[in-house]
């Protein structure tokens, strides 16, 4: 059953998530696909130069990912593509067979390591998603016909412990409206706010999937709720995390994911998982969690 299926026929899907290396070494993350997403999870996601980083093609190795068995979904960044280059790659995705793709509008290259690369932002998340919908109707944005149009399964983000929130609300509206047809979340740690952010959307009727990004240290939990906006890790989770010995995190941040998925798992239609390179935590956190 595909994403797209598992999605409308109403069951609860957990999706990973890799990122390309940094140079075209890339057998180690397949190897770590195939023993420990392929088969676990419903597809999963590759990020597109995450943080700005430079790193290869995320519709490369969605295209492996394929070969391998494994249904991808192709992230898609504005920042580094005019809309010229964006609908060439998305029609090139659909050539390809991948039709999962997450729109975003991608971290400013300040964040990266060129920083003197020139941001383009020609489109963003929410008109990204409409130039997807634009060419399934079988016109590029110009208003030009196509020989042959695509069909995609496109996704959107959103940040449910954004403070205020409103705004991540509105954007959400906005990207529905636009034919959002899934929507994965940035990283929750607090069940009482994203509790409070589903009862807010109950008017949005597309899969919304909660977002878990597993905690190494507590170092990476400070970074996060000083740099990653809308993202707040409690400081009870901060000393938890902290409170095993450095052998012992692992294991602690596979217990804590587990934990945050059974107390949200209610409110939502799957997960998210973002190991961060512990793949090897899929299996341990999809079980400890019930969600088989």
């Amino acid at each position: 059953m595909s994403l797209q299926e598992a999605l409308q026929a109403g069951r609860f899907v957990v999706t990973g998530e890799i990122g390309p290396p940094k140079g075209t070494n890339v057998g180690p993350m397949f190897e770590e696909v195939e023993h420990y997403l392929k088969g676990k999870v419903a597809a999963v996601n590759v990020t597109d130069i995450q943080s700005a980083v430079m790193r290869t093609s995320s519709l490369a190795v969605c295209k492996r990912l394929l070969e391998m068995g494994v249904e991808p979904v192709f992230q898609m960044v504005c920042r580094d593509r005019n809309q010229l280059a964006l609908q060439s790659d998305l029609l090139g995705a659909s050539i390809l067979g991948i039709r999962n793709v997450l729109a975003l509008t991608g971290d400013h290259v300040a964040m990266g390591d060129h920083k003197d690369a020139k941001a383009v932002y020609d489109l963003d998340s929410v008109s990204l998603i409409r130039a997807m919908a634009t060419l399934e109707s079988g016109k590029d944005l110009a208003g030009n016909d196509l020989d042959g149009a695509p069909v995609f399964l496109k996704g959107c983000v959103v940040t449910p412990c954004s403070d205020p929130v409103e705004p991540q609300i509105i954007k959400l509206e906005k990207k529905v409206a636009a034919g959002a047809q899934f929507c994965q979340t940035q990283a929750v740690y607090d069940p009482k706010t994203f509790e409070t952010f589903m009862n807010k959307i109950q008017h949005i009727k597309i899969p919304i999937l909660l977002g878990i990004v597993l905690l190494k240290t507590p170092g990476m939990a400070k970074f996060m709720n000083e740099n990653v906006a809308g993202v707040q890790v409690p400081e009870a989770l901060i000393q938890e995390i902290g409170s095993v010995d450095k052998k012992e995190r692992k294991k602690k941040a596979v217990e804590i994911a587990a934990r945050l998925i059974r107390q949200m798992k209610g409110m939502c239609r799957g997960v998210h998982l973002m190991t961060l390179g512990w793949d090897s935590c899929v299996p341990e956190i999809i079980q400890a969690a019930e969600l088989r």
